[in-house]
This record gives structure tokens, sequence and C-alpha cells, in this order.
């Protein structure tokens, strides 16, 4: 066998060693993943440039025999950013409460924090209190990647907390969309705790009693 027959014999064998390694991490790694796991960077990007996988944000990629990623900003967001937390209107539309659109991936983070410098996907940090960025966490498993997200409930207060940022208006919507998703059943004494921790008790008292005297 002369040399560069054996050149391709080894690149083919890594490429296909490399590909198991995809398939056994759900067919999404980060370069740094990939590496550990024993890729070498330039079958990586051999790969890529065969389009073997694809290259979905700076340093992250997938297998193309993969099933398509349902949600590529979340996947990304929890991949690149793993103590960030999915919050406000990115967490209400994950929970279907709210007619908005969102055209960032709005992130909790406890405040002291550096600011993740990532270009794609678009994001927006909100700064909590670590007893406030620890409280209704929630964990989603989305295209085999475990995501971050705040729960209905203390999504719902964020938007009250954070009404000045977002709008007023969008956090009345949710409320009323978790009060009649949960057939006026709402886990009150849950909301109430949360929202005493992030201090807008007195704020959302009055629409809860609204929506009770319906």
């Amino acid at each position: 066998m002369n040399k560069a027959n054996t050149k391709e014999y080894v690149s083919s064998a890594a490429r296909e060693k490399a590909t198991k390694v995809f398939q056994t991490h759900n067919g999404i790694l980060k370069t740094r993943e990939a590496i550990k796991y024993g890729i070498h960077p330039r079958i990586l990007y051999c790969m890529r440039d065969q389009r073997i996988i694809e290259q979905i944000a700076r340093g992250l990629f997938h297998l193309t025999e993969m099933p398509g990623i349902s949600n590529i900003d979340l996947v990304t967001i929890a991949k690149q950013v793993p103590k960030g937390i999915v919050c406000l209107i990115s967490a209400l539309d994950f929970h279907e409460l709210t007619t908005q659109i969102p055209h960032f991936v709005d992130i909790a983070y406890c405040r002291g924090w550096r600011e993740p410098n990532i270009k794609h996907p678009p994001i927006k940090t909100f700064r909590y209190s670590e007893k406030s960025y620890n409280l209704g966490v929630e964990h989603h498993t989305i295209d085999g990647v475990q995501v971050t997200i705040y729960s209905p409930e203390k999504t719902i207060v964020d938007c009250f907390k954070f009404r000045n940022k977002i709008g007023l208006n969008v956090a009345i919507e949710a409320l009323k969309k978790y009060w009649h998703r949960q057939n006026k059943k709402p886990k009150l004494k849950m909301i109430m705790k949360y929202a005493k921790v992030c201090r807008v008790e007195k704020i959302i008292a009055p629409y809860l009693e609204s929506l009770i005297n319906e």
C-alpha cells in the first residue's frame, strides 16, 4: 500500500470513528467536546467540508444524517451557554403563553457573571439575584440536548418583574393564557412565592384578583 492510499485509509477510518462519536452524543457537539472525545480538528473540518456535519453556530456542529433540530436556537444556547436559563419571552414562547415572536433568545444570568460572547443566535441577557436565578428551574430535553428553562409560573412572575423592559401587556397576556389553560386552577401559592422573592407581590396581586373574580 503506498503512502497516499495509507493516508486515505486512515482519514476514512477517522471519519467513521468521528461519526460514531457524534451519533453517541445525539448528533450535536461543540468543537472542544469533539476534541475531548478524540476527534482531531482536521477531521472535524474535513467532515464539515464534505457535508457529513453542518456548522449550526460558531464552534457547534450537527451530524447531517441525524434528524433536523426542532428548536435550533434553544439547543444552540444550551450548548454554548450552559449556565444560562431561558427566560421571559423565549420561555413564554416555549410554554405557549404568548403571541409575541421572539427575535432574541432571552437568557437569565446571575449578577456579576461575565456576559456571554455569542453572535448567533442573537441573545438578550437579564441579570437575576442568585436566589431568583435558582427558583422555578425546569429541564427539558430538546433533540437530545438538555435545555434549562424557567417554569410557566416563574416566567410569568419574571415578566412582571421586567415589565418595563418587555412590556406590561406581555406579562398580563401570559397570566391570562396561563390562568385559562389551568382551567382557572393556577398554582397560586407558587406564583406568590416567586412574586415575593422578586418583589412584585403588590403588582401582580390585582391582576390575579381580577381573574379570580371573573
